[in-house]
């Protein structure tokens, strides 16, 4: 029901490139181009700024910008809440969850709820646990989901899973001979560590500056930006990971990779859902509750 003019306007605005906005609206780039100069000619105004490949809004973009966000909320808010006086559940929703959360935690909660919800739109953006807060705080997701452990003051957070995050070496590594080794041995392991940004060498460092340790004490021979990347890593150096255990059940199982504790060092965090303080939406609300439900029926 909402004028998909603002949609291609909004597109555009937030990714700074008719390109971009055309892929993400599955429409040719001069439909889109079509929808703003409409909006354009309506308003009597320039809208963006283009010179060469690189596109800026104007002070009439910025207004534009600003009410056009409030304006897609509010549809998103009325097409939901209409289609429920009917028993319907009709809407869109735009999650974001950091790597670890989105590859381990979500692919069976978001196939329940399409089956349960085959009339509701789902959305998931796939990054790192800052990248997620950002988009949340310039509007382009609803939800987020993140396992950091420093958090926002801007922002609501509200804890669903607690998880821990285990010192793995690969089976034929000559770490896997022993089960603990000392903090004064772990600061000589070589290591291999998600990239800065992740949730997951938030918690890392955390816990590390309780020992009075500091990342730049340790041997990190590189940085990752996937959990799985780091387990292929590990096949093939004989080095250590520190990684989710929700990530590394099946080759535990297997025998693929051996835990390696060590002493004196804990790491864990929480998995959090992340909103803008005051503005969850019912579609938003009922996700969480079905996602709790679901965690707690699969033993979560």
């Amino acid at each position: 029901m909402s004028d998909f003019r603002l949609k291609a306007f909004y597109s555009v605005a937030r990714n700074l490139s008719f390109t971009k906005a055309a892929q993400e609206l599955f429409i040719s780039q001069p439909a889109v181009t079509k929808h703003i100069q409409e909006l354009e000619s309506i308003y009597s105004v320039r809208l963006f700024e283009r010179r060469g490949n690189i596109v800026s809004l104007t002070r009439a973009g910025e207004v534009l910008m600003g009410h056009c966000e409030r304006i897609l909320d509010e549809y998103r808010k009325l097409e939901y809440d209409m289609h429920v006086l009917n028993d319907e559940y009709v809407g869109e929703l735009r999650l974001g969850a950091s790597t670890t959360i989105s590859q381990y935690i979500l692919p069976s909660v978001l196939a329940e709820f399409g089956k349960k919800y085959p009339k509701m739109k789902l959305s998931l953006l796939d990054t790192n646990s800052r990248n997620v807060e950002k988009a949340l705080r310039d509007h382009a997701i609803d939800l987020g989901m993140v396992e950091g452990v420093f958090h926002q003051p801007s922002l609501k957070y509200e804890s669903f899973l607690y998880d821990e995050l285990v010192p793995v070496v690969a089976s034929s590594s000559s770490l896997a001979a022993v089960d603990e080794v000392s903090i004064e041995d772990f600061k000589n392991i070589p290591l291999v560590l998600r990239e800065r940004g992740s949730g997951t060498l938030d918690a890392i460092e955390s816990e590390l500056g309780k020992a009075g340790l500091k990342l730049s004490s340790l041997n990190v021979l590189m940085h990752l930006g996937s959990t799985e990347s780091i387990k292929s890593f590990l096949k093939y150096r004989d080095c250590m990971g520190i990684i989710s255990i929700s990530a590394i059940g099946k080759e535990l199982k297997n025998g693929e990779f051996s835990i390696c504790d060590i002493e004196g060092l804990n790491f864990c965090r929480h998995f959090c859902f992340v909103s803008e303080q005051g503005q969850e939406t019912q579609q938003v609300e009922m996700f969480k509750r079905f996602m709790l439900r679901h965690l707690q029926s699969i033993g979560k």
